[in-house]
């Protein structure tokens, strides 16, 4: 039997049902195989292989994806989308092909093999494994090395598997032998003691905050949505955690985040007591000035990795390394206390500081973002699946704003905030849920970067609906710009040498209807039957290029070139006295 064919059985064997894929001459024989096997989905490029598969695997409740990319170009392509799962904590396997392991030049030249790079040790410092497969390993070992990025912490594996080895001839029952050591996929259980004592510090804690990360899951949320009633203590969540509560949840205090929500950062800062749950605590989430993070309170951080509690930021005064979702369920049927006057106080706060502030400006003729966003938010059902990029001011305009309900499903990669992922982690998500719709906002800029897998979305027919804010470039680099170098342009919009699409050109080469959005769109009756019937759609949105974006984080430039950041809480444009007095009780 051909070992491609082997391993193609063994990848079945392990749940994985779809492939992503770039096809090349490197991995012809493992593309054969794989063929007949899986639903297979040609990509026009790498980076969107593993784009999709990463999204793929996030939002599916059946069945799990693999990206297949050739040798060189095809592994140093999909780099980009291994960082991404990388810093996500999330499964992505990444099998490549690679030149005859008679041509591999083992660090003694730079190249021997006709395309021959080191995948292994480019990609190694970004990867849970990453092994170079230049002999027959079995189907214990090379399910070990699968299962790997799948257990404990999530993260990239990177098989990289030389031309002969896919190709040559095995007997399959010399290589199905029972694993003599098992992966050990359990996380270490907080002790009984350690959960008790962290009941009583809810409970006789005045201003408690439960933080709810992605390491928590969707599932176990959605089954605790009535407990957390019975608990009583506010919600808030991450970007990575944004659909784990629906947004009109009596006990819902939003999204905190260095380009967050400012009720919600306000009154994160003024806890006594933050449960951080499944969540690293990273500066976007603590703000660059994580050294006032939580400044009148105590920080708990449950974390399945040791070191994300012992890095030393934010201050946390209790680590426990473990499973937030068993500690979460333990939670959700002790008895905390009561804390209603709190509750009360939260929602005071959020009453009083709006989502869209007013201070923003949109000029006559264009679409204001926040409006936008707000307005779609109405407009997503419960089943949509909503991507809302990766970076820039379409990003934070989304993670500030939309309002989520309980069904949805939000998925991002915040951690490496690249530009160009969010069209194919849209259709990733619409591969995995071909039942459901799913609605993708993206910047002009961002969405320019991988805007050739408008043909993957078009030839699936994918129900796909992509919102485009269209202001003319790179809005997050032209505020840098204007904020910090007086206005002085350079490489962000059309005037300055950006080269952007006319984008009903561009959707209408693919043969995807598009149409440009001005202010009421929503009661546009051709833009409510595109938004509503299944199929891809383009939808520009004019977005005024002199936007001012609205509540955010200040910083200064310092004398030796760094920078220094205001604190969550304190964020601009500053609140007047008398509102101040009144939600910033707590803190001095």
């Amino acid at each position: 039997m051909r070992y491609s064919d082997l391993l193609a059985d063994w990848l079945q064997d392990l749940g994985y049902t779809h492939c992503f894929f770039v096809a090349g001459g490197n991995i012809m024989h493992l593309l054969a195989s794989i063929s007949e096997r899986f639903t297979c989905i040609p990509v026009v490029h790498e980076v969107t292989a593993g784009i999709a598969t990463e999204y793929f695997n996030e939002s599916s409740t059946k069945g799990r994806a693999f990206a297949l990319v050739t040798a060189g170009p095809g592994l140093t392509n999909i780099v980009t989308a291994i960082s991404g799962a990388w810093l996500e904590s999330r499964e992505l396997l990444v099998i490549g092909g690679q030149v005859k392991t008679e041509d591999l030049s083992r660090g003694a030249l730079r190249q021997r093999g006709i395309q021959e790079i080191n995948g292994v040790d480019i990609v190694k410092p970004i990867t849970v494994q990453s092994v170079l497969m230049d002999r027959i390993l079995g189907k214990a070992e090379f399910s070990r090395i699968v299962r790997a990025g799948s257990t404990d912490r999530k993260g990239p594996v990177f098989i990289e598997i030389p031309l002969d080895i896919q190709g040559r001839d095995v007997v399959p029952e010399t290589l199905v032998m029972p694993a003599t050591t098992s992966l050990d996929t359990s996380l270490p259980e907080i002790i009984r003691e350690q959960v008790a004592q962290l009941i009583r510090d809810i409970r006789s804690a005045s201003r408690p905050i439960l933080l709810i990360g992605g390491g928590v899951h969707r599932e176990m949320t959605h089954r605790l949505c009535d407990a957390f009633n019975k608990m009583g203590v506010p919600i808030m969540t991450t970007w990575n955690g944004a659909d784990r509560i629906s947004a009109d949840h009596p006990l819902y205090f939003g999204r905190p985040n260095t380009w967050g929500q400012r009720y919600s950062n306000i009154l994160l800062q003024q806890s006594d007591l933050l449960i951080a749950l499944g969540t690293r605590l990273g500066m976007q989430q603590t703000g660059f000035n994580w050294q006032e993070f939580i400044p009148v309170g105590r920080v708990v951080q449950v974390d399945c990795d040791k070191s994300e509690l012992e890095k030393g930021h934010p201050k946390v005064d209790v680590p426990l390394h473990g499973d937030a979702n068993t500690l979460l369920e333990q939670l959700a049927v002790a008895n905390l206390g009561d804390h209603h006057e709190w509750v009360g106080y939260c929602r005071m706060v959020k009453e009083e500081l709006p989502l869209v502030e007013i201070i923003n400006k949109t000029r006559e003729g264009y679409v204001s973002p926040y409006l936008f966003v707000q307005k779609l938010s109405g407009l997503c059902g419960n089943d949509d699946i909503v991507v809302p990029c990766s970076s820039g001011s379409a990003f934070t305009v989304m993670m500030q704003i939309f309002g989520q309900k309980r069904g949805q499903t939000i998925v991002t990669d915040k951690g490496l905030a690249s530009m160009g992922y969010g069209l194919g982690g849209a259709i990733g998500a619409a591969f995995a849920h071909p039942d459901r719709r799913v609605v993708l906002v993206e910047g002009d800029g961002g969405f320019s970067q991988n805007l050739q897998e408008l043909g993957t979305a078009s030839i699936n027919q994918l129900n796909l609906k992509v919102f485009i804010f269209d202001d003319n470039g790179y809005a997050s680099i032209r505020m840098t710009q204007r904020n910090y170098f007086g206005g002085r342009y350079v490489g962000c919009d059309r005037t300055t040498g950006l080269g952007v699409p006319n984008w009903e050109k561009l959707f209408d080469a693919y043969d995807i209807p598009c149409m440009r959005l001005l202010p009421g769109f929503a009661e546009d009756e051709q833009f409510q039957t595109r938004f509503n019937n299944p199929g891809v759609s383009g939808f520009i949105v004019q977005i005024d290029p002199e936007q001012s974006y609205f509540p955010k984080i200040t910083s200064r430039v310092t004398e030796t070139g760094g920078m220094a950041s205001n604190p969550l809480h304190l964020m601009s444009p500053n609140l007047d006295d008398e509102k101040a007095l009144r939600v910033f009780r707590f803190l001095k």
